[in-house]
């Protein structure tokens, strides 16, 4: 069985659910890797930034007081990891939308399928290999569809979260170190 036959004998639901994981498994490949290569980019790039931060602000803390040169720092510090984590996330909801409803979308697709054969068995009024073989075949297909694409949505959500939580370790360490270098 080809994808023209299958196709031929598809009905609207199963065209629009199979459009829908299209576009869903489309969405979190380009999500992903663009999401994979930012956070890369974030935890390369942040402690040289908030070091940069903190010495564009050098002259100004210089003229302040211990315990207000240590606030100072504490917060700009604070703000910049903020928008760092912010900046981290984006694109993640998508990734762990479409990894809980990928599979969903696949077995509405396997029920629909199954129904499909359930009805090719009451008009024939026989139990068949023939009658049951196009609709149980569009069910398995729509179940490896929402499989096929919640899988590499699951992948990237883990790795952009683990490249995000490994860039905020570095920018909680380097944050640190340079408060304890701005306090002396």
């Amino acid at each position: 069985m080809n994808f023209a036959h299958y196709w031929q004998y598809t009905d609207a639901v199963s065209k629009t659910l199979f459009f829908i994981l299209f576009a869903l498994s489309v969405l979190s490949w380009v999500v992903g890797i663009l999401r994979i290569l930012k956070s890369r980019k974030l935890a390369n790039d942040i402690a040289s930034d908030l070091q940069s931060t903190i010495t564009s602000k050098q002259n100004d803390l210089s003229k302040l007081e211990f315990s207000q040169r240590k606030m100072v720092a504490e917060q700009t510090l604070l703000q910049k990891i903020a928008q760092y984590r912010f900046e981290s996330e984006k694109g993640l909801p998508v990734l762990g939308t479409t990894a809980a409803i990928a599979p969903f979308i696949g077995l509405f697709g396997t029920v629909w399928g199954i129904f499909h054969a359930l009805h090719s068995i009451a008009e024939s009024g026989q139990a068949g290999l023939a009658q049951v073989a196009g609709p149980v075949g569009e069910a398995l297909i729509m179940t490896a569809l929402g499989l096929a694409v919640a899988i590499p949505a699951v992948v990237f959500f883990n790795i952009a979260t683990r490249l995000n939580k490994r860039a905020m370790h570095v920018a909680t360490d380097t944050a640190h170190l340079i408060l304890a270098k701005t306090a002396s």
